[in-house]
């Protein structure tokens, strides 16, 4: 009875490459950075559950002839994840949706996605733009009129009354000579002609 393990028939694939996970391009400039990825060689991108991965071939520097490792006890915490549940050997392929090998097929994807994008945009503006034609107008912001200044009230013609100097003004008692006939005082340059001032009566 032979005491082979897994590990006797492994051809250590997982330890011929690594993935990372990169952001999913939205714009054709980010696609085209992808397809910078893929123009480099020992290099793949693939789509995994709506998830963007890249992918480099690269052997492991600890990997011996006999395909295992070298620095087994101090691995690190990636390879130490690895079972025979989820290993490349036992677990199967990778469930990718989409896989580019090739600058040109990435380029290919991008201009397909890029041209439905364009597209549901411009649906998307010709439906805001058919909600907008049906609206009424009352929908419409209704137009505030400024309010009318009030009309100033008719001011009220008066009669202007001549200044009046403070050494013309007199009481009645002195407005009298001393027969009791009215009399006005000198106007102030001393000329003796009489100011055409009303006589105050008491």
């Amino acid at each position: 009875m032979s005491s082979s393990c897994l590990c006797d028939q492994c051809s250590a694939l997982c330890c011929r490459y690594f993935v990372l996970e990169i952001d999913a391009p939205q714009t054709r400039q980010q696609y085209d950075d992808i397809r910078w990825y893929l123009v480099h060689q020992n290099v793949f991108v693939f789509i995994e559950k709506k998830k963007w991965y890249l992918g480099i071939y690269s052997r492991c520097k600890h990997l011996q002839e006999d395909n295992r490792c070298g620095i087994y006890e101090t691995r690190p915490r990636i390879c130490r994840q690895y079972s025979t549940e989820n290993c490349d050997y036992h677990g199967g392929e990778y469930d990718w949706e989409v896989l580019f090998s090739s600058a040109e097929q990435l380029w290919e994807y991008a201009e397909e996605q890029l041209a439905a994008k364009s597209a549901k945009l411009r649906r998307a503006r010709l439906r805001e733009q058919k909600i907008a034609a049906k609206k009424p107008a009352a929908d419409a912001a209704p137009v505030v009129a400024k309010p009318a200044k009030p009309a100033k009230p008719a001011k009220k013609r008066t009669r202007k009354l001549p200044k009046l100097l403070p050494g013309l003004v007199m009481s009645p008692a002195a407005l009298r000579r001393s027969n009791g006939q009215p009399t006005l005082p000198r106007n102030g340059n001393g000329n003796g002609k009489s100011h055409s001032l009303p006589v105050l009566r008491g």
